[in-house]
């Protein structure tokens, strides 16, 4: 019984260890969320929805180098001024809406591609340091970036000097040299890109909740029909597959009884972008299909040991280029989707925290510098976001001074960051210890 007990003990234990971060950010909410006094529900959920829509492609663009081996690649703001570069070029020459989105998706891939062959590359050559490489590569990219847009447009390459979003011509001048601090993508209405895939299709906010549902039930009842056949199928895995579908099927129920009853205070949540929810659906079933694939495997394999998959036959630095690549794509992507909701770039500084904000996002959900999946992104960008919309509100609260939240989601996202990667170090010296102990 005392064996059982200290068994039972070291897995509460190890329980929160793993869930520290997540642990953490949810205590800071509930904090925020008593001390201010109750922030508006209506706004904190369409604040989160709005929010997490924006952000989650870029916090699902850092799985894949994880899985690989490559740490926590800082290095997707490299992705992102692919993006943000293409939008500049698409908006320059006037094309809006629908079309200026995707020609700036189409743009974005072919100079991520080539962005993320070179930084995979720099990373086998840094073997071992590349999340402190990936943020010197982003540093050093930062420089490249502003040396285009602020001396070779214009300066090298002519432009029209009364073009809105280029620096007016200096006396004696032909052509304006650089983009201006702020790019305006235009409202939707007025061909500009603003909400252009958002504003596609949108359906309210509990219509959306209960497809969710109804999907992520289906997709359990399909995975313990197949899982069940195989052995060790554990006891463990039942009780958590009966709590899952139960959790599905109050949240169907609620999303049932109130678009039947329409239930004003939910319906009147902002509807949300379902061609955009889409979109997360597709990238999030790729990211786990792709785990399967032959590929996966060797995304797998490398991230586990380097030494043995390169024995096994398997290209290990071709591998990591190509999970750099794919990285640095779905950030281009992120932006793009980003930028669009957002409806104004800040062309020098849009960028520059995306790194630091994604890969907190993504430790918040639970993920280490070895171990990342889509569960991850999802729960860690509902969790860093709420935190963002609560810092403000617990500022004004505990200060009197809104601005004050900033300090408090500054320590949270480094804090998080430098917390994460030591209990990651302190884990893994725990377990050398245990196996030298095993051993002697």
């Amino acid at each position: 019984m005392n064996a059982e007990n200290a068994k039972n003990i070291k897995k509460i234990q190890d329980f929160i260890i793993d869930n520290m971060v997540v642990i953490i950010f949810l205590a800071f909410i509930a904090t925020g969320f008593v001390i201010s006094g109750g922030v508006p529900h209506l706004f904190f959920i369409n604040e989160l929805v709005d929010r997490v829509f924006r952000n989650i492609f870029l916090v699902l663009s850092l799985i894949i180098p994880v899985i690989a081996g490559l740490g926590l690649n800082f290095g997707i703001v490299i992705g992102a001024m692919a993006g943000q570069l293409a939008i500049i070029f698409v908006v320059y020459h006037d094309v809006g809406g629908l079309n200026g989105l995707l020609l700036c998706l189409l743009l974005a891939t072919p100079i991520a591609i080539l962005f993320g062959f070179l930084v995979g590359k720099l990373y086998n050559k840094v073997r071992g340091q590349e999340t402190i490489a990936s943020l010197i590569a982003g540093y050093f990219a930062q420089g490249i970036y502003m040396f285009i847009l602020l001396f070779a447009v214009g300066g090298i390459f002519p432009v029209r000097p009364n073009h809105p979003n280029i620096m007016f011509a200096q006396p004696g001048k032909i052509h304006g040299i650089g983009v201006r601090m702020s790019v305006d993508l235009g409202l939707y209405e007025e061909g500009g890109m603003k909400f252009a895939l958002d504003n596609i299709y949108r359906i309210p906010t509990m219509y959306l909740v209960l497809i969710v549902a109804v999907c992520i039930l289906g997709y359990l009842v399909i995975s313990h029909s197949i899982n069940r056949k195989k052995p060790g199928y554990e006891i463990k895995s039942l009780w958590k597959f009966r709590i899952n579908i139960i959790l599905c099927f109050v949240v169907i129920a609620f999303s049932i009884f109130v678009a039947a009853t329409n239930y004003a205070y939910l319906m009147r949540l902002q509807k949300a972008p379902l061609v955009t929810s889409l979109l997360v659906l597709v990238i999030c079933l790729f990211l786990h299909f792709i785990m399967k694939t032959k590929l996966g495997q060797d995304f797998r394999s490398v991230g586990q040991n380097q030494h043995i998959a390169e024995v096994s036959g398997i290209n290990v630095d071709r591998t990591r280029v190509l999970a750099t690549i794919f990285s640095t794509v779905l950030a281009a992507w992120g932006m793009v989707i980003y930028m669009q909701n957002m409806g104004t770039l800040a062309t020098y500084d849009s960028h520059r925290n995306i790194g630091i904000f994604s890969v907190a996002a993504l430790l918040v959900g639970g993920a280490s510098t070895s171990r990342a999946s889509v569960k991850n992104a999802l729960v860690g960008a509902g969790l860093f976001n709420a935190m963002t919309i609560i810092s403000p509100e617990l500022g004004r609260a505990a200060f009197g001074d809104p601005s004050t939240g900033e300090y408090f989601r500054a320590f949270m996202v480094y804090g998080v960051i430098g917390l994460s990667m030591g209990i990651y170090v302190w884990k893994n010296l725990k377990e050398q210890r245990d196996q030298n102990s095993l051993e002697h």
